[in-house]
C-alpha cells in the first residue's frame, strides 16, 4: 500500500484536506527572473542549459528561493522527446524551437527511435538526482512532459505555427499516418516519465499546449486518447512508496473537463476560461483540481491581484483538492514583484474576501 504523503501539494493532488491551499506557478523557473537570465547567459543557450544538470537544477530552484512554493517543477523542455527520437532541434534567435526535417509522410515516421530515456535523456535523469539531493525533501518535486498531440504539432509543423496547416492537414487526409505518429509518441511519453518518476520525481504532469485548437471531437480522438493511453502505462508507485500523482493540463478544453477526469489522472489543470467553482461541482470529487488564474492579472495592481486570489480561492470554497496556479505560464515580461504578491495572498488567505 502507498505512504500517506506529508507535502501539501501532494496531499491536495489526492484530494486529502490540507491545512492551506497549495501554490506553485507554470514556468515559474524562467525568463521574467534576472538570476534565471544569469545562469542562461553562463550556459550559453537555452538548450545548453537544458542540458546541464548543474545548472538546470539551479534554475529549477531559483523560484523557490525567492517564493515561498509549495512544489518545484523539473526545468527542461518538452521538445527534447522529439530530438532524442532523432529529430535535429535547434532554438532560433527570435524563432522559437525548429526541428528540421519536419515529419512529412509515412518514411519520416518510420525513421524515429523508440528512445532510452537512461540513455538519450540521461541528462534530464541527472537533473533529477541533483534537484533531489538540493531539496533533500523539504519541496516535492514535479516532472513533466507535452502530449503527444502538442509533440505532433512542433515535430510535423517544423516548430511553432499560427494555423497547423501541415498537422492539421494529415490529421483530415491522414489520419492513420498521424495516429502512428501519436502510438510512437505514446510509447516514448510513456517511458520518458516512467523513466522519471524511478528517478523520484514525486508528480508528473501532461502539457497539452494545443490541445485546444482541435474541434470537439478530434480533440477526443486525436488527443484525449493518447493521453489516456500515457496515464494508463506509468508506474504510480515512486520509489518512496508514495503515491505518483498525475496531473492533466489541457489549454483551451474546458469543455471536455469531465471527460479528462475520466482518463484516470488525479488531477485537471483548468486554464482562466473556466469557472472554478463550476468546475469543483461538474467533477464531484472525482478528480483535484489545478488553477486557475489568468496570467494577465500579474500585470496589474497589487490590490487587484490579491483580490483576484480572493475570487479564485472563495469560489472553490472550503473544499480539498485545490491546488493554485495560473492558468497557462507566467510571461517573460512579468515583474518577480507581482509573483511574491500572488504567493503571500494564496498563504494569507483566511477564507473571507476583502471586498
Amino acid at each position: 500500500m502507498p505512504t500517506q504523503p506529508r507535502h501539501r501539494f501532494l496531499q491536495a493532488c489526492l484530494g486529502l484536506p490540507t491545512d492551506r491551499t497549495p501554490i506553485w506557478i507554470m514556468r515559474q523557473a524562467g525568463r521574467y527572473l534576472p538570476e534565471y537570465m544569469a545562469v542562461r547567459q553562463q550556459a550559453g543557450h537555452f538548450l545548453a542549459l537544458c542540458k546541464n544538470p548543474e545548472l538546470a537544477a539551479q534554475v529549477t530552484l531559483q523560484p523557490l528561493e525567492r517564493f515561498n512554493l509549495d512544489a518545484a517543477i523539473l526545468f527542461s523542455d518538452i521538445l527534447v522527446i522529439p530530438e532524442a527520437m532523432g529529430m535535429p532541434l535547434r532554438f532560433g534567435t527570435g524563432e522559437g524551437p525548429i526541428l528540421e526535417p519536419p515529419i512529412r509522410n509515412a518514411s519520416d515516421v518510420a525513421k524515429l527511435l523508440r528512445p532510452d530515456p537512461e540513455k538519450s535523456l540521461d541528462y534530464v535523469m541527472q537533473t533529477i538526482k541533483t534537484i533531489k539531493n538540493l531539496l533533500a525533501d523539504k519541496t516535492p518535486l514535479i516532472g513533466f512532459s507535452g502530449s503527444p498531440w502538442t509533440l505532433a504539432t512542433y515535430m510535423v509543423e517544423g516548430g511553432s505555427s499560427k494555423t497547423f496547416s501541415n498537422v492539421k492537414g494529415m490529421l483530415y487526409d491522414r489520419p492513420d499516418l498521424l495516429k502512428t505518429l501519436l502510438d510512437r509518441l505514446v510509447e516514448a511519453v510513456t517511458d520518458y516519465l516512467n523513466a522519471q518518476i524511478r528517478h523520484g520525481v514525486q508528480a508528473v504532469q501532461i502539457f497539452d499546449t494545443w490541445g485546444g485548437i482541435l474541434g470537439h471531437d478530434e480533440f477526443l480522438e486525436f488527443s484525449l486518447e493518447s493521453m489516456q493511453k500515457i496515464i494508463a502505462g506509468l508506474n504510480r508507485i515512486g520509489p518512496d512508496g508514495q503515491t505518483v500523482p498525475v496531473i492533466l493540463f489541457a489549454k483551451g478544453c474546458g469543455v471536455h473537463l469531465e471527460r479528462m477526469a475520466a482518463t484516470g489522472c488525479d488531477v485537471v489543470g483548468l486554464d482562466w476560461t473556466t469557472n472554478l467553482g463550476e468546475a469543483r461541482k461538474r467533477v464531484n470529487g472525482r478528480v483535484a483540481l489545478q488553477g486557475n488564474m489568468d496570467p494577465a492579472v500579474l500585470y496589474a495592481s497589487p490590490e487587484k491581484i490579491q483580490q483576484e486570489v480572493e475570487r479564485l480561492l472563495c469560489a472553490y470554497g472550503p473544499h480539498p483538492g485545490h491546488i493554485f496556479n495560473l492558468g497557462h505560464g507566467i510571461a517573460p515580461d512579468c515583474d518577480p514583484a507581482k509573483v511574491a504578491v500572488l504567493a503571500a495572498a494564496v498563504q494569507n488567505f483566511n477564507g473571507k474576501s476583502s471586498s
